[in-house]
């Protein structure tokens, strides 16, 4: 049985996701304008590329550069299940000038098969994220951000220092205060980069060089401070995921057992005590 599920990003258009399951089916050579970066979930995946055969096992890390030609198929007897996620290098270029690549071309990787734990996990945070709809705007920006990171990791690039002024700074604070104006809003990074004047993913760095965290990071951690706040007043649970800016409160409760170790309501009901 062969069965392939594509999921586009509803929330910015950027990419597509490929949920693959296959058993008797071999892909024939081909290639993609896009960046192809997959997950091994269950079997092997044998495949050709750049005038080499590999052999992806479960929990491999496959990337196929844009045009880089392949084919694929089950390595084994057992059935073939990975993800894929294809995002155009026009749409990773201004997260790589961000990061501080510099060159005209666009970064490859230089092997098709990866032993990457990191971008595996990135890449199935974005299934996940997509997946369902307990997600906002800017949790998909920050895990795609992040996969762009690892692509140039992977490539060996460096990446160039930032620098500071004191106008970037005063900025930065402007952006701060939106904000947590904006808390219970589904703020995107575009939103909060243009408070600043900044293109979004030049102000991800910044940000996060000056306050050590980054928009994201910052955003999620001030909609935790507000929810515990309106949890500790006897809000009901239901409420507060959305006053404090979560999807729903499964979203909530996820990003709060981070930080607390328990769920809201758990935190609540130990407070009552």
């Amino acid at each position: 049985m062969n069965q392939f599920q594509y999921i586009n990003d509803k929330t910015l258009n950027q990419f597509t996701l490929l949920d693959a399951k296959m058993t008797d089916f071999s892909y024939s050579k081909h290639a993609h304008e896009e960046y192809s970066l997959g997950v091994t979930l269950k079997g092997r995946q044998d495949f050709f590329s750049q005038r080499a055969f590999h052999k992806s096992p479960t929990g491999g890390v496959i990337v196929f550069n844009p045009e880089d030609v392949h084919d694929g198929h089950s390595g084994l007897t057992e059935h073939l299940e990975y993800v894929m996620l294809y995002v155009h290098p026009n749409e990773f270029e201004p997260m790589f000038k961000a990061l501080g690549y510099t060159k005209h071309a666009a970064p490859r990787v230089a092997t098709p098969l990866l032993a990457d734990p990191q971008l595996a996990q990135q890449i199935l945070a974005l299934k996940q994220l997509t997946s369902g709809n307990n997600y906002t705007t800017i949790d998909t920006e920050n895990t795609l951000f992040n996969i762009a990171h690892s692509i140039i990791k992977q490539t060996g690039c460096a990446i160039e220092p930032l620098g500071l002024s004191s106008r970037k700074d005063t900025l930065l604070l402007k952006a701060k205060d939106y904000i947590m104006a904006n808390l219970g809003h589904d703020i995107s990074i575009d939103d909060i980069a243009g408070v600043a004047t900044m293109s979004k993913y030049h102000f991800i760095r910044l940000f996060n060089k000056q306050f050590g965290l980054t928009p994201y990071q910052y955003v999620v951690n001030c909609r935790i401070n507000m929810a515990r706040k309106y949890i500790e007043s006897g809000a009901r649970a239901s409420q507060v995921a959305l006053d404090s800016g979560f999807a729903d409160n499964s979203h909530l409760n996820r990003h709060f057992k981070r930080i607390y170790g328990l769920t809201p309501k758990q935190y609540q009901l130990q407070l009552s005590l």
